[in-house]
Parts: C-alpha cells; structure tokens; sequence
C-alpha cells in the first residue's frame, strides 16, 4: 500500500541536499550516551551493541533495535536522534553495529553488507531469549534499512511486533548508478573514502587476500568498489551479481508483520522510480512517500532555531499503534 506522508519540509530547508547535510550539521554537538556490550558471534566474530540504558531483565518496557547505514555507527547522528526519541519514549534502545563499525575491527575478512542477515538473525534470537516478555521492534535506515527487508523476509518467525525502513535502497543497481550523478558525488566520494580506508586497515590486518593498495587507490564508485571489494570478499561474482541477489524490493511481498517504509521523492542517494514503480505489496507494508526529506533528513518546523526531526515522532508513533494496553 502506497500513501503520501504527511511530512511537510521546513519552508527554509526544500532542497534535497540541504534536507540531507542540515541534519549533521544542526546536530554536531547532539550527545546520547549509551551502553556498550560485545556480543560473540557463532562463527568466532563479534558485533558490539550501543544500549540506551542497562537492560533489566524484569522490565517489560518494549525495546527498539536500530540499523545504522552505509559505515555509520553510534556516532552517526541519525542514530543519536534515534536512540534519544526512542528513550524519551520509556523504551530502551539498541544501536547493533555491523562488523567493524563500532570501536574494534572485526576479526574476519567479510564485514557487512546490503544483504547480510547473519548478525540480525543472531541478536534477534538472542534478544528474544533474553527478553521473552518484552515486545520488540526494529528500524533500519539505509543500508541497514535494505538489511532489515532481507531479513524480515528471510526469518518470518522474527520476533519483532513491527519495523520500520527508512530511506534504503532497495534497489541496488539503480542507487548505485543515481549516486554517481550530479552533486550526489560528493556524498559517493566522502562514502568510498570510508570504505577504502576500512578496507586497508583490513589489509593490514592481514584479514584479506587478493586485493592491491594500488587498486583500492584507483576507485572512485560506489559501483566499482562493490565490483573489486563487496562482491569478490562476500562470494558474489560481480557488483551486478550483487545487487540483483541483495536488494530488498524483490522480497518485501514476503514480510509478514507490519513494516513503514519511509521514501523520499528526492533523495539523492535513491532511485524514486526504480524503487517505488510496480510496486505490489500487501496491506501490512506501508510505503510512505514524500516529495522532500532528502536522504535521512525530514526536517520541518517554521524556524532553523527550532528544527523539528520528523522521524523521531513518525517511528515512536508507528510503533506505539502496535503496543497492547
């Protein structure tokens, strides 16, 4: 099911990219202090956890697990924003960082990526034992909205009451090739440094094998990176290979639990029409659509003093339609 949001862009903050930048630099100094745990993965690695406050086990409170994107983090502040909405609700908030975003390399070559359920199987697993009586939901933004999809459509015994997608590309082949358009590059640029970066530390960890300093130093695209890196190290045979088998749109039939999907017209980093045309999905996968937002921006509110996050009031209050009492 298709609707239009009811998100209206702040008069002064139109432009998509203005929408996606405002953001980090409006919330440079936003602080939300969290819990650290390490939690030890089947296969020897590990993913740490950023918690909002110390679970308790006797606590029925609801708890709400975040995705980061793209080499985001806990430092990231759409997370930030996130966890303290969350927080501010009575609930308790878990970022889980993929492989090697949070303080500590991982320890094995593969990382993460756009359709990499192992990690959020296992923590959805282990966080329903631990907290049986607790209702749980999940949101993913970007990649780890993209992420999210996968595994809800994967694991439809999840254990989370709802979810929400925020900004992913869920169709992996046309955001790559929308990225690598006009002052979208930019962003392409400041995203493959971070990989590039990450990936040479992997290098020097001796974590990888058959990639070249030299040709790393060559890449400039999303495209090209996913070619010689994403695909090869997480056996996929090409970056095409890659994008057909990860992207989210070909299973979001398969989610069974209500799941928001948030998407704007003119993000930058998204494909509009690829993602959202014949679109076919059931009544319980809401596709909400607005002309602005940007890439994970959605501000409104009538002055820049007093920026309004529209996310962190739509996911609360998506959330709270599916909670008993």
């Amino acid at each position: 099911m298709i609707q239009t949001s009811q998100f209206k862009a702040a008069w002064w903050l139109k432009n998509p990219h203005l929408q996606t930048i405002a953001a980090k630099f409006f919330r440079r100094k936003l602080s939300c202090a969290t819990i650290q745990e390490t939690l030890a993965l089947p296969d020897g690695d590990f993913v740490e956890l950023a918690w909002t406050q110390i679970p308790d086990k006797h606590n029925n409170q609801p708890i709400v697990v975040v995705l980061h994107g793209l080499e985001g983090s806990k430092n990231s502040h759409y997370v930030k924003g996130m966890l303290g909405a969350i927080k501010a609700q009575g609930w308790l908030g878990v970022l889980m960082h993929f492989r090697g975003c949070g303080d500590q390399p991982n320890k094995q070559g593969p990382s993460y990526h756009s359709g990499d359920t192992r990690d959020i199987t296992y923590f959805s697993q282990q966080l329903a034992l631990r907290f049986p009586n607790r209702p749980l939901f999940i949101v993913g933004f970007s990649l780890g909205g993209n992420v999210l999809t996968r595994y809800l459509a994967e694991q439809p015994n999840n254990p989370y009451v709802a979810a929400t997608v925020i900004c992913a590309p869920l169709h992996l082949a046309s955001c790559s090739a929308r990225i690598n358009k006009g002052f979208s590059r930019v962003y392409q640029k400041y995203l493959v440094d971070m990989l590039r970066n990450s990936t040479k530390e992997k290098l020097a960890l001796e974590l990888l094998d058959n990639l070249e300093h030299q040709q790393l130093d060559k890449i400039k695209t999303i495209w090209e990176f996913d070619d010689y890196v994403t695909a090869p190290v997480n056996g996929f045979d090409s970056a095409a290979d890659y994008y057909q088998k990860a992207s989210g749109k070909q299973v979001l039939a398969q989610i069974e639990q209500p799941c928001l999907i948030i998407h704007a017209c003119d993000d930058p980093f998204l494909d509009h029409n690829a993602i959202v045309s014949n679109a076919q999905w059931p009544s319980h996968i809401t596709f909400e659509v607005s002309q602005r937002g940007g890439h994970v921006g959605f501000i409104s509110g009538k002055s820049p003093f007093k920026p309004h996050y529209w996310l962190e009031s739509r996911v609360p209050e998506f959330f709270s339609n599916y909670l008993k009492g």
